[in-house]
């Protein structure tokens, strides 16, 4: 494949995830606060504010090729500070509202929407993984290896979002499930918050979040 191709497909595979995520963070927010699911509702705001990190990403990209008038990367460097406290704002929201609920023995009504919505976006994300993974070498792109460690992060949120919503389905008697599956995407999202705001601010910051990718 042609450099240029791989150009094209990197473009669409960026903008099919912000579309993606869009929709999945809708439904997952909608889901997550009418069955009263923690875990869910967690993973869907995470799902919202991943779509203002991944439009950084490919405005990035965009400068790096010659397509796009790149951002200030003072601007950038500002931006993806506010992405990385976005993501400790939730985690800790998140934290508080999973010990109240497990302290209080509070679970939702079902957790069917988590069960289908992780598996639909580990189906997804695996290949938009595999797919970025290969795009970031064929053109030696870090920020496009950054974006898919994004998708990386994604595919653990769902396998905890997963685990937990299948352990409370099959076995209700263990309410607990979903506050503590919310904990752990709780801690994964503080994680990726960290990571982000310690990449802004070093001092070889170079543009593009964080999302685990070194």
């Amino acid at each position: 494949m042609t450099t240029a191709k791989w150009i094209r497909r990197v473009i669409w595979l960026s903008w099919f995830t912000i579309v993606y995520n869009v929709a999945e963070g809708v439904v997952s927010l909608w889901f997550g606060i009418e069955e009263e699911s923690i875990a869910l509702a967690g993973f869907g705001v995470d799902s919202l504010i991943e779509v203002t990190s991944a439009i950084v990403v490919l405005w990035r990209f965009r400068g790096e090729t010659g397509m796009g008038q790149a951002l200030a990367l003072a601007k950038e460097r500002a931006a993806t500070r506010a992405i990385g406290t976005l993501f400790i704002l939730l985690a800790a929201f998140t934290t508080g509202v999973s010990l109240w609920n497990l302290i209080h023995g509070l679970h939702p009504e079902t957790t069917l929407p988590g069960i289908a919505i992780s598996l639909l976006s580990l189906s997804f994300m695996f290949y938009l993984w595999r797919a970025k993974k290969a795009a970031s070498l064929a053109l030696n792109s870090r920020t496009v290896a950054q974006d898919a460690a994004c998708s990386l992060a994604c595919i653990q949120l769902s396998v905890v979002l997963l685990i937990g919503s299948a352990i409370y389905h099959f076995a209700p008697v263990l309410g607990w499930a979903d506050a503590a599956a919310a904990l752990v995407i709780a801690g994964f999202i503080g994680r990726e918050g960290i990571e982000t705001i310690r990449n802004a601010n070093s001092e070889d910051f170079t543009g593009g979040c964080g999302c685990g990718c070194a």
